[in-house]
């Protein structure tokens, strides 16, 4: 029987890589799944239904709300994000481990109801180097990135209740952080004990 997966929670503020951090964990470690959210907004370019977001109606997305389906959901920017909770229990149950890409409110939902999450959050170098990278996105008003920037500064105090932080300020090196946060908890003896006692059956068990 195989181990319960491990749950892997990604937070960061716009404009902090971490989605192209994400892509780099997932290539390094093939034994992780991304775990693909639900979201009312509009797909972007280039993106694809069930493998970046499941994308639904807003209405949809509020039935499934009053329905309890979610083990974590916020709001925003103006559009819902949530994470099936029966989806994800049955992909840990059955040994994946699983990488969520979520912001501090969904995480903090996800906390309270998982015993064992791992999370990290991603900062940026400084705050005028997010404020440069959300301006070279191109694709924002003024207006949206100073939205996003005034968010970012909140959001950046919830690295404190975070398992480990990772500051990308050279994306290889901090691509590599994750991947060793990730094979440390993998060895976690808390996590290995079935399998300890499976090997050596003559181990005293703790009472």
């Amino acid at each position: 029987m195989k181990e319960k997966g491990i749950c892997m929670v990604i937070s960061a503020p716009s404009g902090s890589g971490k989605s192209t951090l994400c892509r780099r964990l997932l290539a390094a470690c093939p034994d992780m799944e991304f775990s693909v959210s639900f979201t009312s907004r509009e797909p972007r370019p280039n993106e694809i239904n069930g493998k970046d977001y499941h994308f639904i109606s807003r209405e949809n997305f509020q039935c499934r709300i009053e329905r309890g389906e979610f083990v974590e959901w916020t709001e925003n920017f103006g559009e819902f994000y949530g994470t099936s909770g029966k989806v994800l229990q049955d992909l840990l149950q059955s040994g994946k481990d699983l990488l969520l890409d979520i912001e501090p409110r969904g995480a903090s939902q996800v906390k309270n109801q998982l015993q064992e999450v791992v999370l990290v959050f991603v900062l940026p170098p400084s705050l005028d180097e997010l404020l440069r990278r959300l301006q070279r996105r191109g694709h924002e008003t003024p207006e949206a990135i100073q939205k996003r920037f005034d968010r970012a500064e909140s959001e950046l105090k919830e690295v404190l209740w975070y398992d480990y932080a990772v500051i990308n300020e050279d994306l290889d090196a901090a691509a590599k952080q994750l991947t060793a946060i990730y094979q440390a908890e993998k060895c976690r003896t808390n996590r290995l004990l079935g399998m300890i006692r499976r090997l050596y059956p003559t181990m005293k068990k703790e009472a």
